[in-house]
This record gives structure tokens, sequence and C-alpha cells, in this order.
């Protein structure tokens, strides 16, 4: 059988490791972005509302903190286990192909 060279060529590839710190880095500014949409909703809330309101806008204003935080943390446990069970079970299955971009 005569291979097609013109065809993109599609490879499994196997995730068997993450990065624990450099991992956990990106996911934690992914977070911190993500609580800045808290912070445009804490915003009103502390200036317009009231007393109650005042307090649940406070803390939505520190969500980019409290994500960065949390998100910090339990990513470090995700990858921990992943990596602890990507050695038993394997991990993570794609597939992917390579796409020559000629014109």
């Amino acid at each position: 059988m005569e291979q097609d060279f013109n065809q993109p060529q599609i490879m499994k590839k196997q995730l068997v490791h993450i990065s624990i710190l450099q991992s956990s880095k990106i996911m934690t500014a992914l977070y911190v972005f993500t609580g800045f949409i808290y912070t445009l909703i804490g915003l009103p809330m502390v200036v317009f509302g009231g007393d109650k309101l005042r307090i649940i806008g406070i803390v939505y204003l520190f969500m980019p903190v409290l994500l960065g935080i949390f998100g910090f943390i339990f990513f470090v446990i995700f990858a921990a286990v992943y990596n602890g069970l990507a050695k038993f079970l394997g991990g993570f299955e794609v597939e992917i192909k390579d796409i020559d971009h000629m014109a």
C-alpha cells in the first residue's frame, strides 16, 4: 500500500505528566483574569448598594486575589493527583495531525 504524502498524518499522543508549578502559574493568571469580572460586578454594588449589598460588593472586589490563591492551590492538588493517576492508568489521549501550510 502506497502512503499518500499529501494527506496530514494523524498521531495519537498521551499527556503523562503535568508540570505542577508552571501549569499552576498559568491557571492562577487565568483565575485572576476571571476574577476581574467579579470586580466589575462588585464595584456598582459598593457604590450604589445598601449596607448588605456593599459587604457583598467588597467581597467581589477581592475576587481576583481570592480566585488566584484558591486557583493555585487547587490546581497544584489537581496536577499532583493527575500525575499520580497517569502513572498507573495512562494520561489523556489526544489525536494530532501535522498540517503542511504549503500554498
